[in-house]
């Protein structure tokens, strides 16, 4: 069984410890998601199991053979390679074969009669019919015409930022590696590309290792979830539904020890303020304790250290945007054809489509970055917009944070009437007071970003246009930014590839199909795929009706007595049985290298997954029965 364990790591960048003293196993065919606040270290992390960096103290133990490949968020590539060169650019026995096959292809094609050549690829023939290369070949280049990529032969340095990113992805998923390692693969794919990578991920015989913001990707691939949160590993079984409902109990815990703490403290505290003196080896413990307790309590995490987006926007008129005949193209390409659109106070859209289809392009129309080539625009007088663009804005490098947010307000009304200083907003956006001296420079992408999206809602606007705000924002940012624009009295426009976030923001979407053609739905993205679902299978297929008449007379079905008694006792067994799992989990965690013993203890694991899903289905149907009782 092929193991790979990090033992004890600690990094630092700077005066800023992002992680001490971790440990964690990654076994086979683990799906292991990786998540925490923008800046916790969460793409160091990976970099280092990838061994791309190094960790302060500690190490990443694995076998001789075992492979890793890595996705970048941000991949760096030679801007002259043509795509097949670059994905097949790599160590792996095959990927070089594959790489001089097709270079002597290549020289074959410009000299067909040089024999030398002809010899050299014969050669290359029978070491790839020795490995089976030709369905390596064959799968390389299907998976780039999935990722939608169809010009092999294409130059890296013709390429958008955005088809980088997939050919990375196809050099990784190509690699086959015992550890696939991914920062970020959904950023950049459309809604049918991320749903072939979560089948294509399903499929996966390795491991993999993952970082994202799509929350139901993270659903559907992960087994397993790992949480960086104030420089701690936390590791919890299932998947990303999963993990909210364990770390809702992990926090309750917390705080009710956090609250605890403080009561000790303030008896301990009244205790050094009636002047007790240190003369007794008693009382110097006792101070000693008050010292642990008020240096536990400044470091702990109350419950308030959450995002706070609470601001006024601006007073909105009746009107705010219309168009009319609206045309756009460039040049054989038709992005709005004749369209007309009205968006009302309160209007919450998303808009979706193919890349290319000119999502962005219909956000700049409305922010007026782009004219119309042909109608009308026409935008109310009240209005005032915030644009959160891809590309955020250039900063200063060597600006300092609280520089750059005051350049926008140095105070800003909160929604309960409350003034808060430009320090106060970074504190509640998790930038903690002696950060915000720091050059912009020395922050992460992530927190670039966060820092961005602070700047634009200072700003106070009644009219939010967004384009792609889910990238390269952390879960947690994101949820309490959807509960901010859920309550936000104005309007909200977004483009989005994140189904999560627009199921959760949006009540009308804007589909962009090409060509200039615009379809109009009235509902967010789970019930419009399951409209277009209904559409075209409207005709009930008859083994569905009689599953339908199967489920009937189960539910008609009455309990037996043994029945009932399984029933009295299932949830006591299935907590058993969860207990046990968290004892191996834990083992497994402090087990290290001793690779005999972990290879035990994910023998016992499996059973005891196998064992918990029986039960589960078990009391699913002893559930079903139980209501017609």
């Amino acid at each position: 069984m092929k193991i790979l364990s990090v033992e004890n790591i600690s990094k630092t960048y700077g005066e800023k410890q992002l992680f001490k003293q971790i440990s964690f196993t990654i076994a086979e065919k683990e799906r292991v998601g990786l998540i925490g606040i923008n800046g916790t270290g969460k793409s160091s992390l990976l970099k280092i199991v990838a061994g791309l960096d190094f960790p302060d103290e500690g190490k990443v133990i694995s076998g001789k053979d075992y492979s890793i490949a890595y996705l970048s968020q941000q991949p760096d590539f030679d801007v002259n390679r043509t795509v097949l060169e670059q994905v097949f650019d790599g160590d792996a026995p095959i990927l070089k074969i594959m790489r001089e096959y097709e270079r002597t292809l290549t020289l074959l094609n410009n000299s067909p009669n040089d024999t030398r050549v002809q010899e050299d690829l014969f050669r290359l023939q029978k070491q790839l019919d020795a490995i089976d290369g030709w369905d390596a070949s064959t799968n390389a280049k299907s998976i780039l015409t999935k990722l939608g990529i169809d010009d092999f032969n294409q130059q890296i340095g013709h390429l958008s930022g955005g088809q980088k990113k997939r050919v990375a992805l196809a050099q990784a998923l190509i690699a086959e590696p015992d550890l696939l390692i991914l920062d970020e693969p959904t950023n950049h794919l459309d809604f049918n590309t991320v749903k072939w990578l979560e089948d294509y991920l399903s499929r996966y015989k390795g491991s993999i290792l993952l970082v994202s913001h799509d929350r139901y990707f993270l659903d559907r691939v992960t087994n397993r979830m790992l949480e960086l949160d104030g420089g701690k590993l936390y590791n919890y079984k299932g998947n990303y539904a999963d993990f909210l409902e364990a770390k809702s109990i992990r926090e309750e815990n917390e705080a009710a020890t956090y609250e605890k703490r403080k009561n000790l403290f303030r008896q301990e505290l009244e205790w050094i303020r009636r002047g007790a003196k240190a003369r007794t080896t008693k009382q110097k413990a006792r101070i000693q304790r008050f010292e642990e307790l008020n240096k536990k309590l400044s470091s702990g995490k109350p419950t308030t250290d959450k995002l706070d987006l609470s601001m006024n926007g601006s007073r909105l008129g009746k009107q705010v945007f219309e168009l009319k005949n609206a045309s756009k193209r460039f040049g054989n390409k038709t992005i709005l054809h004749q369209f007309n659109l009205i968006i009302k106070p309160g209007d919450r859209i998303g808009i979706i489509g193919q890349n290319g289809a000119g999502k962005s392009t219909l956000l700049n129309i409305l922010a007026q970055r782009i004219p119309l080539d042909d109608g009308e625009f026409i935008m109310g007088q009240t209005v005032k917009i915030a644009y959160y663009t891809q590309e955020g804005e250039d900063m200063d490098e060597n600006m300092r944070m609280i520089e750059y947010i005051k350049e926008t307000a140095q105070i800003v009304e909160t929604s309960d009437g409350k003034m808060v200083t430009a320090a106060q907003m970074l504190e509640r956006f998790l930038f903690p007071s002696y950060t915000h001296g720091t050059p912009i420079r020395k922050l992460s992408g992530g927190e670039k970003r966060r820092l961005y999206l602070l700047k634009i809602l200072m700003t106070a606007p009644n009219v939010l246009l967004l384009d792609e705000p889910t990238n390269d924002l952390d879960t947690q940012t994101l949820t309490v930014l959807e509960d901010y624009l859920e309550d936000f009295p104005g309007v909200v426009i977004t483009v989005s590839h994140d189904r999560y976030f627009l199921d959760k923001v949006v009540e009308q979407l804007l589909v962009l199909k090409g060509e200039g053609r615009i379809e109009t739905f009235y509902g967010n993205y789970s019930e419009y795929m399951e409209n277009n679902t209904l559409s075209v299978t409207e005709n009930t297929p008859p083994s569905t009706v009689n599953a339908t008449k199967t489920q009937e007379k189960i539910k008609r079905k009455k309990m037996t007595y043994m029945e009932k008694k399984e029933w009295e006792e299932i949830d006591h067994t299935i907590a058993q049985t969860e207990g046990l799992l968290e004892e191996v989990v834990n083992e497994m965690a402090n087990a290290g290298s001793d690779f005999v013993k972990l290879e035990e203890l994910m023998k016992k694991e499996a059973e005891l997954n196998m064992k918990l899903e029986q039960l589960i289905e078990r009391w699913t149907y002893l559930a079903e029965l139980a209501e017609n009782e």
